[in-house]
């Protein structure tokens, strides 16, 4: 095909939306730049390869394409995914239109809706989350009245025993509603107001990884990886000390759960790392710089059963876990503005916190 003013299509050249011209065979014959740019890949050097070959497309819009090309039908595809060369993923709008321009038959329009889908995403955490808060302090209410009145009575019951061998047993109750009652003031911790003010964020990390390093010495290595450049954030410094320390602590037991189950050569390692994120859209408000702070593990991954249900209320992968640590995290992370998402698979879990700047 003749190029640039040479070029029919040159005009597509000029539109924002991904455009790509395929042939008889579903073979590239010109993309525009912005298709370049979202598919990352070259027109020079993918020109008369197959699509399917150069990306990875669903077996729908496969058969979308073919129904095009052999009965000259328009198509319209909602939230296709996408997989490209590097790994990468894209959820994307689509049309697939007849174009009778030969050699080129099929003309595909892409429009990105990642932002779309994250809106909604965040619009449904809040939701979640607003209405387990409201679940717990009702939780709570009910169970902290009784609960006095089992570790008041168990108290009295033990003045009486004149048998010493009997306390034991009272002190079990004592203790268990004791553990109970300081479960119950962790579930209602998120409600307290926030305390902001200006915050470095790398010295919350670093206090982080100091307790990470005295607490686990042996098995893990905390690896930093920051940009000094960026500048304070306006936000409550202890809660944002346990959003990353629940992470963290979080991957270190995972890690050290791991340890005796394979030959690790050395300790597991945790890499904590910031950079500047620019024009970020965080619950429908465009924010021209944020801080993007990841916690980085090479342990076994989370559970794929709980994966979707990681952030609710008293769900843990760990024996013996409270299942707390990361509702509060994403809690915490919501009263700043910011969302908080979650990568995993096994040997790489990585947790994205994203914190408005400007």
């Amino acid at each position: 095909m003749p190029e640039d003013s040479a070029n029919p299509f040159g005009g597509l050249d000029l539109l924002s939306s991904a455009v790509l011209l395929l042939d008889e065979r579903l073979a590239i014959r010109h993309l525009n730049p912005a298709a370049e740019n979202l598919l990352e890949i070259s027109h020079t050097v993918f020109s008369g390869c197959r699509l399917d070959s150069v990306i990875e497309c669903p077996a729908k819009l496969l058969a979308a394409l073919d129904s095009v090309r052999q009965h000259g039908w328009s198509y319209s595809g909602q939230n296709v995914e996408l997989r490209l060369a590097g790994g990468n993923v894209l959820q994307l709008n689509c049309t697939v239109n007849p174009v009778e321009a030969p050699p080129v038959r099929l003309l595909v329009e892409l429009w990105p809706i990642d932002q779309q889908l994250r809106a909604t995403r965040e619009e449904r955490l809040v939701e979640q989350q607003q209405a387990s808060r409201e679940l717990i302090r009702n939780l709570v209410h009910e169970i902290k009245n009784p609960l006095g009145g089992i570790r008041g009575a168990a108290q009295l019951l033990e003045r009486e025993l004149r048998n010493p061998g009997l306390h034991e047993y009272t002190q079990v109750i004592i203790k268990e509603a004791d553990r109970l009652q300081e479960l119950m003031r962790r579930l209602l911790s998120p409600h307290r107001p926030m305390q902001p003010g200006p915050v470095n964020i790398h010295e919350i990390l670093e206090r982080v990884r100091s307790l990470l390093t005295a607490e686990f010495p042996t098995i893990l290595a905390v690896r930093r990886d920051y940009d000094t450049s960026l500048p304070e954030l306006v936000g409550d410094r202890e809660q944002l000390i346990q959003v990353f320390l629940n992470i963290a602590r979080n991957a270190a037991q995972a890690i050290t759960r791991q340890s005796g189950r394979r030959g690790l050569s050395g300790p597991g390692q945790i890499t904590l790392r910031t950079r500047a994120a620019r024009q970020v859209t965080l619950f429908k408000r465009r924010h021209r710089l944020a801080l993007e702070v990841h916690v980085i593990d090479d342990g076994p991954g989370i559970a794929e059963e709980i994966r979707e249900r990681m952030f609710y209320p008293l769900v843990s992968g760990r024996t013996g876990g409270s299942g707390l640590g990361l509702t509060l995290a994403q809690s915490f992370v919501q009263q700043h503005q910011g969302t908080i998402e979650c990568e995993s698979r096994p040997g790489y879990t990585c947790f994205t916190i994203l914190l408005p700047l400007g």
